[in-house]
């Protein structure tokens, strides 16, 4: 005996026709055959195949739910002009739907079986998940919740099937060779957390440009996205290479807590030390000087998750979905 619940491409099997087919005939869609809907309904009978509430309300206009579900447990998070944006991108998906949105920090255990128990009671349908670790232990609750998961950014591993990200390594890249085309030959770099795939694709993509122009790469400080640990890393960088000529921070957030260091100890920006930010929040436009960073589209990151995971609820195989990211050049570089 199993508890597992038939698929909706198991009913397309036993009934013999396309999963579009079974979906139109369990929401009650018009322009199906007599016979498609009958061996539709046999197999449903027959296999004990209950809809999924989610992907019904998107065609009948019943309430459901979805969750986003974030690795931390920083109630500052939420004011946090990336994620800020994210929530912003899934509301505007959300809104044409009957869908709520449930958020939940869950980088604790009780935050973990929060989500846990959510998804236990049936209340929602589906998640995003985001901000994940190596070897996160969310993404083992999220898998064993038994609705569709996606990713908002790859795993080190690669073993998430539904994802959205941005091309990090090459935002990355296009930055360091624009301050390599500027003349700094002396250029750190101000990395996110290695143990996520963000932090290392930008580590990689400053890397792979300095290796092409013959530069070394050992100027490196290490931060988790935060202003508090851009600015240690700064202090950090100046102390152990105070001659370096350019830095290349992985977030915007790491950029200002940098920018304040910079002006503490009377390095003029861009004229001594030129700095390059990633993500191109609201932030970014308001520093003094303005950051050049590498922008990547954070309100579209969150419309494409949510667009992913209605059609996983849909029963819909989505594609993972990689976004482009580009250099906007600004006074601080």
């Amino acid at each position: 005996m199993t508890d597992r619940q038939p698929t909706l491409d198991e009913v397309a099997r036993r009934a013999g026709v396309s999963r579009g087919t079974v979906s139109r005939v369990i929401n009650n869609a018009p322009h199906v055959s007599r016979a498609a809907r009958q061996a539709v309904e046999r197999a449903v009978k027959d296999l004990g195949y209950v809809p999924n509430v989610a992907a019904r309300s998107l065609a009948t206009q019943r309430s459901g739910a979805v969750v986003l579900a974030v690795s931390s447990d920083d109630q500052a998070l939420f004011t946090n002009p990336f994620f800020a944006e994210v929530i912003v991108g899934v509301n505007a998906v959300l809104e044409e739907t009957d869908l709520e949105l449930l958020l939940i920090l869950a980088a604790s255990e009780r935050g973990r079986n929060r989500l846990a128990r959510v998804l236990q009671s049936r209340r929602a349908d589906g998640v995003m998940l985001l901000a994940l670790r190596e070897n996160d232990p969310l993404a083992k609750v999220a898998a064993e919740g038994g609705v569709p998961v996606v990713y908002g950014g790859r795993s080190l591993g690669g073993s998430h099937d539904w994802y959205v990200d941005a091309d990090n390594r090459d935002g990355a890249r296009q930055a360091t060779e624009y301050l390599i085309s500027t003349g700094r030959t002396r250029i750190a770099t101000i990395t996110g957390p290695l143990d996520m795939h963000v932090g290392v694709s930008r580590h990689l993509g400053f890397r792979e440009a300095l290796a092409l122009a013959g530069l070394g790469d050992e100027r490196v400080a290490h931060g988790d996205f935060t202003e508090a640990s851009g600015a240690a890393a700064m202090t950090r960088l100046l102390a152990r290479h105070p001659d370096l000529d350019a830095v290349l921070v992985a977030s915007d957030e790491m950029a200002v807590g940098a920018l304040g260091v910079l002006k503490e100890h009377g390095r003029a920006v861009p004229d001594e030390i030129a700095v390059v930010g990633f993500d191109d929040v609201v932030t970014a436009r308001h520093t003094h000087p303005a950051l050049t960073t590498v922008r990547q589209p954070i309100k579209a990151l969150g419309r494409e998750m949510t667009r992913m995971l209605l059609a996983l609820i849909r029963g819909e195989q989505p594609t993972p979905l990689i976004l482009p990211t580009e250099l906007v050049i600004r006074e601080s570089a």
